[in-house]
């Protein structure tokens, strides 16, 4: 089936593939898109990955979360576009169909066919196929049709119209090799950049660049740099530490030896007329009877800029021109139509201004709105009516209102830097050639936010994704920080709130420069928190102005209901926060507040399941007179203390002293509670003056009283009693445990012991205790079931296991025979134990000569 409106078909010719296979794991879907995220960039693709990303996660999902079967990728490459493919192997799972009065294919608030649903508003063609074991479903994207440069030559045009330039033309010629450092630096490239060649070559071109960071709008530099060809605008911060904006040429070729580099060309970027290309023309084109000339061509130039800023650049220089002014400016009108924000400027700070917002209504007459023309004589006699140009030098200006169906879009202005310049004669030429850009603006500026919000998607995905992998409280901060610098600002800095009643701390701080983040840090610690504030959204922080400089802004870090930090976001004195950004911003707040709670509850609770663990431990061997005394004691589960085995050795009365080793049903925390009456009440009943039987009957009876909380249990409890002659005498009881074992010196190996019924099934026992003495050399060996049956396979370590093992272990002391035990254990398997596990050695030492 395929999707129901399709565009004018293309002939799809392969000339590329790449194909990968998911397992049904949760990983899957993350290490999917990566997949076609490398795959497409790697065919140079960028202007399309955003979509084919967000497409391939939702189809992933389909297959490897809700289908539960494994996912096959396959990317297919043409000339014009690419093909995806994904297919699962749950072909029963059909296609959500439309009935009537339904929407179309699925509803976005349902899980339900929300992927065909992408795929219909995304894709340029999309369809699904049957077959009896497989279920494929497909889209296709076709690579936005641009122009394409080639040699061509331009119209003769009159001197004024021609590009601005310096007398003395400079174009930075750099080299960059496979590493991406760079391997050679000219002489105009020393001039612009203020660098000598020695203090560049060998940097990574990427600590130089101020790349545009804004998801969606762009190829990252990473990705700049593999491309045959690449042509555009960024930044190269010079020796002065400010950011120089540049139009660049990129080209990627090869030496003799087969070594590839990349040859740049740069220029100021109020120059880029210098290296643009310039758009292919049909030949059909040039051969035909000319055209009328089209009045938007006529006041941009030809070509015409391809992108928002290069359009909206190419704007003001024009319009500076056409009235012979020193400054101009372009600003775009937010949705609401409440605010303008700044986007383009000639013969200002403009990198100061950049997307600063001012208000369209500043006054209650035509002159303080931006909706309509408006001349000013002399701003020096209305200060103010102008927010843009203040301390600027400028004294009359002209603003016309650019507007798409009465909508306002946008105000352009011009300026000069005398008063009394410009007339209503000015203002109406001005309106003119407002009228003629205005809807190709409005066009470019749609086109942008498209991207921007596909971007956005994207990162907010990877960005859940990351977060949601950790639980781990400083691994949360530094994610946070890392995806937000230099991504959506230049520095970042995370504020956490242990309560209510606490002031912010400075928990983590990340800038775009390494070199520079102890002194941000510094700076920071000298200026107090920010105030926690419980209201969403971005919020200024001016106190930074002095200490850190630059525009600062605060989002409140929000999770069940209490502000739980501060995500401090920084950008360099001459630049703004763009709103899209400061909203993408608040969204990953969102996400990052309940994934740092979610760490500090599981930090906390980690905290005290340790604290209760710990109080279930014995506090400590006692010293036994005439006695070695070793115990191993190994708990499984992650971040476990204790489990359902346990021991103890503690003193009864004089002469005599208690010992038990015993394994609960289960492991984990329920084991744990019963390991705890276990060991308390043996304790306590055995320093009643209790016996080993009447000790446990009383056990056996308290662990039936917990009801459905009880858990059996198998125990080995005995009591010791050093002899004066060397020796020892133990009373043991072996309820259902597995039986003590006695090692000779001469490394015979015997059961110490008989099997009794275990513990909490039966009311009523009838045990008995049985006498062991131990000699010199002696060594009594007590486990839990952890040790026996530790398996590798089909095989089992077992009681004869045990025993062989410890016959090796003649004239070892009782630490030396347990040490050996837990390796032998551990020897066993490759695989972590599984089972809780315990090791008392209890060995009376041999009589030196002379004692």
């Amino acid at each position: 089936m395929a999707s129901d409106v399709q565009p004018h078909r293309r002939r799809f010719v392969i000339t590329a593939r790449a194909a990968a296979s998911f397992d049904p794991l949760g990983r899957s879907v993350a290490a999917a898109r990566a997949f076609v995220r490398d795959t497409l960039q790697g065919w140079g693709f960028a202007d399309i990955v955003d979509d084919a990303v967000v497409l391939t996660s939702e189809l992933v999902t389909n297959a490897v979360v809700h289908a539960g079967t494994r996912a096959e990728v396959l990317c297919l490459r043409a000339e014009d576009g690419v093909r995806v493919e994904v297919a699962d192997r749950y072909p029963e799972r059909e296609l959500p169909l439309r009935h009537p009065g339904e929407r179309p294919y699925a509803d976005p608030d349902r899980e339900s066919g929300r992927g065909l649903m992408l795929c219909a508003a995304l894709a340029t063609r999309w369809g699904v196929e049957y077959t009896a074991t497989h279920k494929h479903v497909w889209f296709r994207i076709d690579l936005p049709d641009r122009p394409v440069g080639t040699r061509s030559a331009g119209p003769v045009v009159p001197d004024r119209l021609l590009p601005l330039a310096d007398s003395r033309v400079r174009v930075a010629v750099l080299q960059v090799d496979a590493g991406d450092c760079v391997s050679a630096w000219n002489e105009d490239a020393e001039h612009v950049f203020g660098y000598a060649a020695e203090k560049v070559v060998g940097r990574p071109l990427a600590e130089l660049a101020a790349w545009p960071q804004t998801p969606g709008t762009g190829t990252g530099i990473a990705e700049a740099l593999r491309l045959s060809r690449w042509e555009g605008s960024y930044g190269i911060r010079g020796a002065d530490g400010r950011v120089i904006p540049v139009y660049a040429s990129h080209l990627r070729v090869r030496d003799a030896h087969g070594e590839p580099s990349i040859v740049c060309l740069l220029v100021h970027d109020d120059e880029r007329a210098l290296l643009q290309t310039p758009v292919r023309v049909p030949v059909s084109d040039q051969l035909s009877e000319p055209r009328p000339a089209d009045p938007f061509e006529v006041f941009i130039g030809s070509p015409a800029p391809d992108d928002l800023d290069g359009l909206l650049q190419r704007t003001v220089e024009r319009a500076r021109d056409m009235l012979e002014a020193d400054a101009a400016f372009l600003l775009l009108a937010t949705d609401d139509e409440t605010e303008l924000e700044v986007r383009a400027t000639t013969g200002l700070p403009s990198t100061r201004q950049r997307f600063a917002r001012v208000p369209v209504e500043a006054g209650t007459n035509r002159y303080g709105s931006a909706r309509m023309p408006a001349v000013h004589d002399d701003l020096a006699a209305v200060p103010g009516a102008v927010p843009l140009l203040e301390s600027t030098g400028m004294r009359s200006v002209v603003t016309v209102p650019l507007k798409v169906e009465g909508r306002l879009t946008g105000s352009l202005g011009v300026a000069a830097e005398v008063p009394g310049r410009y007339s209503n004669e000015e203002a109406l030429r001005l309106q003119f050639a407002a009228d003629r850009i205005a809807l190709a603006v409005e066009s470019a500026r749609l086109g942008e936010l498209e991207r921007l919000r596909r971007g956005s998607l994207s990162f907010l995905v990877e960005a859940s994704d990351l977060l949601a992998g950790t639980l781990d409280r400083d691994q949360t901060l530094a994610l946070m920080a890392q995806m937000t610098v230099p991504t959506l600002a230049t520095w970042c800095a995370v504020y956490t709130i242990a309560d209510q009643s606490s002031d912010p701390f400075l928990s983590y701080v990340l800038h775009e420069d390494e070199e520079r983040i102890d002194g941000l840090k510094e700076l920071l610690s000298r200026v107090s928190p920010p105030e926690p504030v419980r209201e969403a959204g971005a919020r200024p922080w001016h106190e930074t102005a002095l200490a850190v400089g630059g525009e600062t802004v605060i989002l409140p870090l929000l999770a069940r209901n209490r502000v739980i930090g501060l995500l401090t976001l920084g950008k360099p004195s001459e630049e703004h926060f763009r709103q899209e950004i400061l909203e993408l911003a608040e969204d990953l707040s969102r996400r990052a507040a309940l994934a740092l709670d979610n760490a500090r509850l599981y930090s906390e609770r980690t905290a005290i399941s340790r604290s209760l663990q710990r109080s279930l431990l014995p506090p400590g061997s006692p010293a036994i007179p005439g006695m070695e005394v070793e115990v191993i004691y190994r708990a499984a589960g992650e971040g476990n203390e204790v489990g359902g085995d346990f021991y103890d050795v503690f003193p009864i009365r004089d002469g005599a002293y208690g010992f038990a080793i015993g394994d609960v049903c289960g492991t984990g925390p329920e084991a744990a509670a019963v390991t705890g009456l276990a060991r308390h009440a043996l304790r306590l009943l055995a320093r009643e003056g209790l016996g080993g039987p009447a000790v446990l009957e009383r056990l056996n009876a308290a662990i039936l009283d917990e009801g459905a909380r009880s858990r059996f249990l198998t125990l080995l409890y005995g009591e010791l009693h050093p002899q004066p002659d060397g020796s020892a005498l133990m009373k043991v009881v072996c309820a259902g445990h597995p039986l003590p074992l006695r090692l000779r010196p001469n490394g015979e190996v015997l059961p110490a012991a008989d099997p009794q019924p275990l513990l909490g099934v039966i009311e009523d026992l009838d045990l008995y205790e049985q006498t062991v003495t131990l000699d010199a050399g002696d060594v009594l060996l007590c486990v839990t079931d952890g040790v026996t049956e530790r398996r590798e396979g089909t095989r089992m370590l077992g009681d004869d296991g045990l025993a062989e093992v410890l016959t090796t272990c003649t004239g070892l002391t009782a630490g030396a025979v347990a040490a050996r035990v837990l390796r032998a254990v551990e020897r066993f398997a490759a695989e972590p134990a599984s089972d809780d596990m315990a090791i008392l050695a209890l060995r009376v030492p041999q009589q030196r000569e002379g004692d």
